[in-house]
């Protein structure tokens, strides 16, 4: 049994806060009460973004649509309603205005793997890493200490002039068993499952 928190379940708590670790982006318009959330991927993770709608459809108002965005390239995204909880999470993660990792942030296996289906990738034989150029480095250095905490050895990766995570070969088959349940098939590609 999925158990409510605030009026939103475990699941769909998990699937957002992963989703802010990775791509999804909380927002609050001025003079609004609530934040809200907006999943925006590209055309070609249509089944990711139906997988997540579907998941969090009981918080939206309409469907995911596509779009056109930056010239050329085709998006899909949905938004979800302003609510309590979001606005808790907004108020969590982002200080002024910057997307940070709470000092108490505690990552559970179906978040990390919203956030591998986001920001995960597989480079040559067996590098794996979290593209997390966006956070500072004490915001990375939280996220190292949430996946020790997982039991997954993970370091910081020049990536050009940013660092992203990559983890640890030895930590790769725990990653696996704690993610692959949740990893829908289209992205499966992404860790080699």
């Amino acid at each position: 049994m999925d158990n409510a928190v605030g009026s939103l379940t475990q699941t769909q708590k998990s699937i957002i806060i992963g989703s802010i670790l990775g791509d999804g982006y909380l927002r609050v318009i001025k003079g609004r009460l609530n934040a809200f959330l907006e999943i925006n991927h590209s055309i070609r993770q249509k089944e990711y973004v139906d997988w997540k709608y579907d998941r969090l459809k009981s918080i939206t108002k309409s469907p995911p649509k596509q779009r056109e965005s930056n010239g050329q390239r085709l998006a899909y995204r949905f938004f979800t309603e302003q609510h309590p909880v979001l606005t808790e999470l907004w108020q969590r993660f982002y200080k002024k205005g910057v997307k940070t990792i709470p000092s108490d942030l505690v990552i559970d296996p179906l978040m990390l793997a919203v956030w591998f289906m986001d920001d995960g990738s597989k480079c040559r034989a067996s590098d794996v890493y979290l593209n997390t150029q966006q956070f500072d480095d004490d915001s990375q250095g939280k996220l190292l200490f949430g996946l020790d905490k997982l039991g997954l050895k993970a370091k910081l990766n020049k990536d050009k002039n940013y660092y992203r995570i990559r983890f640890i070969k030895s930590s790769l088959p725990k990653l696996n068993d704690l993610i692959a349940k949740h990893v829908i098939t289209s992205m499966r590609y992404k860790i080699g499952l």
